[in-house]
């Protein structure tokens, strides 16, 4: 069973329906008992960092993760999800992550070329920077979707893919059985549904 962490951030409507498509068994819950039981845990999120860690943390759901963790479940994070994964952020002041990725989330804004927009909306093809189960069945270039203003800097242990938006950004880090997806594979198409399938097969091997 795929456990999606509910702590009241996140499209979870859309991730469950993919999930579903690919034939998994899933449960959306913010009840710490039925997220231990879980097979695995995909941890959403979209918004403001700060906001998010302390709605983690006030739910008692940030144990729920690192618990998991621990005891080599696969965790899987997404977009903001990815990024509370990291030490800290860097998203108006400085906010503490969970820390099970090494690196911290920084501002795109004045490290990319002026003329380009922020949040970063749209497709942007993926550079697989070493090989991991939860991308082998995509191409080198395929394309995912992203919204973003912040990405995760200093953690190059722990890269699996990168995008390019004026800068070399990252796309995807893991570590072990812990692994985050900066885009949106449940927006992503068929490639999304590619990673999901991966990240939930039972062969699944962290790395």
């Amino acid at each position: 069973m795929i456990g999606i962490i509910d702590y009241g951030v996140g499209n979870l409507f859309s991730l469950q329906s993919s999930l579903r498509y690919v034939g998994a068994d899933t449960v959306v819950s913010g009840d710490a008992d039925v997220l231990r039981r879980a097979d695995r845990l995909i941890l959403p999120g979209v918004g403001a960092f700060a906001d998010a860690a302390r709605l983690l943390r006030e739910s008692g759901l940030d144990r729920v993760v690192l618990q998991a963790a621990d005891r080599g479940t696969p965790v899987l994070g997404i977009c903001l999800g990815m990024q509370l994964l990291f030490e800290k952020s860097y998203e108006f002041g400085e906010h503490a992550g969970l820390g099970l990725l090494r690196g911290s989330v920084v501002p795109m804004e004045g490290t990319i070329p002026a003329e380009l927009k922020i949040p970063h909306i749209g497709w942007n093809a993926l550079h697989k920077t070493r090989p991991h189960p939860l991308l082998q069945a995509l191409d080198e270039g395929t394309c995912v979707y992203f919204v973003h203003s912040y990405y995760a800097a200093d953690c190059e242990d722990s890269v699996i893919a990168a995008t390019d938006y004026g800068r070399e950004l990252t796309a995807a880090a893991a570590r072990e059985n812990v692994v985050g997806c900066q885009f949106h594979p449940e927006k992503s198409g068929e490639a999304g549904l590619a990673i999901l399938r991966a990240f939930c097969k039972e062969e699944w091997k962290p790395c």
